[in-house]
C-alpha cells in the first residue's frame, strides 16, 4: 500500500521560515519526479517546485531565490525549504510522486504566513 505523508507545516510570521517533509512508502515503480504543488483557498492548484532523479530542480517564478527543494532517496524523501516567507505563501502544500504512469499524492499539509 502506497503512502506519501507530509509535514512540517504550520504558522510563521512573514519573513520565518519552514522546511516541509514528504516521506513516500510502498511505492515499487521507479520515481522520476518529485514535487510539490500548493493550493490556496478558491485557487487552482501549482506547481512550487521540482526535482528530477538527477536532481535538476525547477521552481515557481514567485519562490525563486527563497525555496528550495531536495531529495534523500535513501529515505525515499523529498523536502521543501521555504525562507523568507510571504503572506501569499499561505495554501496547504501538497508532495506528488511521479511515476512512469501517473504518482501519488498526499493529503497535503498547511502554510499560514501571517503576523
Amino acid at each position: 500500500q502506497v503512502q506519501v505523508t507530509e509535514s512540517g507545516g504550520g504558522l510563521v510570521q512573514p519573513g520565518g521560515s519552514l522546511k516541509l517533509s514528504c516521506q513516500a512508502s510502498g511505492i515499487t515503480e521507479t520515481i522520476y519526479y518529485r514535487n510539490w504543488y500548493r493550493q490556496a483557498p478558491g485557487k487552482q492548484r501549482e506547481l512550487v517546485a521540482r526535482i528530477t532523479r538527477e536532481g535538476i530542480t525547477n521552481y515557481l517564478d514567485s519562490v525563486k531565490g527563497r525555496f528550495t527543494i531536495s531529495r534523500d532517496d535513501a529515505k525515499s524523501a523529498v523536502y521543501l525549504q521555504m525562507n523568507n516567507l510571504k503572506p501569499e505563501d499561505t495554501a496547504t502544500y501538497y508532495c506528488y510522486t511521479e511515476v512512469s504512469r501517473g504518482g501519488y499524492w498526499g493529503q497535503g499539509t498547511r502554510v499560514t504566513v501571517s503576523s
